[in-house]
């Protein structure tokens, strides 16, 4: 192999950010100081080596060592695509106390107690300290084997040592080498621990779970190329005041990407949650102004959620808008449209709305749901009973037909609602003024072609009162 002679040049620790000359501040992540000289080689020529295994026709290579095995968390197997692939490497990343690590040690617990050798590998706490927790959630188990180890040739040896088919390891920024340079949780420390537990997990054919942190921005720290070689990428996400929890699929070479897990973190543990829809509706005594319940697809799984939402006159010149769980913009955007179109005066009023238990909608489908809590709220009228709401407002005041609409109207149908209002679908029919009923699986669904449509049905339209069809009980 031929060479020539190398070049100097310059990386970010932070990100790996790369520039021909030095510069005091990161160009990507603009960080200070954190950019540093690095002499690189450049290969012009490569010659041809040994390879590994022949090439052979791709029917007959066999596919039974790359099939799915249950983790024993029915969640995360949903959002996998079936469970846990023997030689498939897996990045879980998540905000620091969100739960990743109970998670991880209860995956590691199921898989253990199946009878299938675990290795449990901790950079960040100690092994007594991993223990208790262990015997708080009820982790204990003969097949689960647990190693404080900081260094990547202590980690391999381990797995030598153990031969486990499931290795955790929380986290792979506290894992360092002394033979590479830079500190553990660098950029280079980082990309080439990983690629070497990558190298070992694909070689032995084991299923390697590693714990990624994440920057203040969200994303995943370290090198980029770090969510490149693994095959499953997971974001582990939950508000801190709240112990729902979800866990979604950003990539995925064996499954969908479009699936999202729930779950409930507490002092026990961490458990499934198969039907979260219980957790995001309240369940009032008598009807109040102000609430609509919006359907929103998280992934593939239609989640019925309560929009709440308060106007009140302000003294200020310059009213407020406070939302909490949904996207300002969408919110901000829906309040313009219902002045311009809906005959609602909302410019001196202060506008607050929020989710019910902690959920986050921010797909456009909940537009018609936030609308409608808003103009119960400025009439003072509560919703009609059993209502859900869905559809994309416009800003020509037009309703957007959402996706995934049957899916969402049985969900809403299977948790007793009565009434479900949903835009036109101009392809068949084109638009209509009053709303249109169908039955759906026992719930009535009544079609509307624009908000200003939807709010004089449901009676919100001025001193006008509900319609017959929809008396409020």
């Amino acid at each position: 192999m031929s060479r020539r002679q190398g070049r100097a040049t310059y990386r970010c620790a932070e990100c790996g950010w790369e520039t021909p000359r030095w510069v005091g501040r990161c160009g990507e992540c603009q960080a200070w100081g954190s950019v540093a000289e690095t002499s690189t080689v450049t290969q012009t020529r490569a010659s041809a080596g040994p390879v590994t295994a022949p090439a052979v026709p791709i029917g007959e290579v066999a596919a039974e060592h790359a099939a799915t095995r249950a983790s024993g968390v029915a969640e995360l197997d949903r959002v996998l695509g079936g469970g846990l692939v023997p030689g498939a490497a897996i990045l879980l990343a998540g905000e620091p106390g969100v739960g990743k690590s109970t998670l991880l040690l209860e995956v590691a617990a199921q898989t253990a107690r199946a009878g299938r050798r675990t290795l449990y590998v901790t950079g960040e706490e100690s092994a007594s300290q991993v223990r208790m927790r262990a015997d708080r959630t009820g982790g204990v188990q003969d097949e689960l084997y647990l190693a404080a180890e900081t260094d990547l040739g202590a980690v391999l040896s381990h797995v030598e040592e153990v031969r486990p088919e499931l290795v955790v390891v929380d986290s792979v920024q506290t894992i360092g080498s002394s033979e590479i340079d830079g500190v553990p949780g660098g950029v280079t420390q980082v990309k080439e621990v990983a690629a070497a537990l990558v190298r070992t997990a694909k070689t032995r054919n084991i299923t390697l779970v590693l714990i990624g942190h994440v920057t203040k921005d969200g994303s995943i720290a370290g090198p980029r190329v770090l969510e490149h070689v693994v095959d499953v990428v997971l974001g582990f996400e939950g508000d801190r005041n709240s112990r729902f929890r979800m866990l979604r699929a950003m990539k995925n070479r064996f499954g969908p990407i479009d699936e999202v897990g729930c779950f409930d973190l507490s002092t026990d543990g961490i458990s499934a949650v198969a039907d979260p829809t219980g957790l995001f509706v309240e369940h009032h005594q008598q009807q109040v102004p102000g609430t609509c319940v919006a359907v929103s697809m998280e992934g593939r799984r239609p989640l019925l959620a309560e929009v709440q939402a308060l106007v009140a006159l302000t003294p200020s010149e310059k009213p407020r808008r406070t939302t909490s769980g949904l996207d300002s913009a969408r919110v901000a955007m829906v309040i313009a449209v219902l002045q311009q179109h809906g005959s609602l005066r909302l410019h001196s009023q202060d506008v607050f709305c929020s989710t019910v238990g902690g959920a986050r909608l921010t797909e456009p489908a909940t537009d018609l749901a936030i609308a409608i809590s808003l103009a119960s709220s400025t009439y003072g009228r509560a919703a009609p009973q059993g209502i859900v709401a869905m559809g994309e407002i416009g800003l020509a005041g037009e309703l957007r037909r959402v996706r995934d609409l049957p899916q969402r109207l049985a969900e809403a149908a299977r948790l007793g609602f009565s009434y479900a209002v949903v835009p036109t679908d101009r392809a068949h029919g084109g638009p209509r003024h009053r709303g249109e009923e169908r039955m759906v699986d026992g719930l009535k669904v009544i079609d509307v072609p624009t908000v200003a449509s939807a709010l004089h049905l449901l009676g919100f339209h001025g001193a006008i009162t509900a319609a017959p069809d929809l008396e409020v009980r």
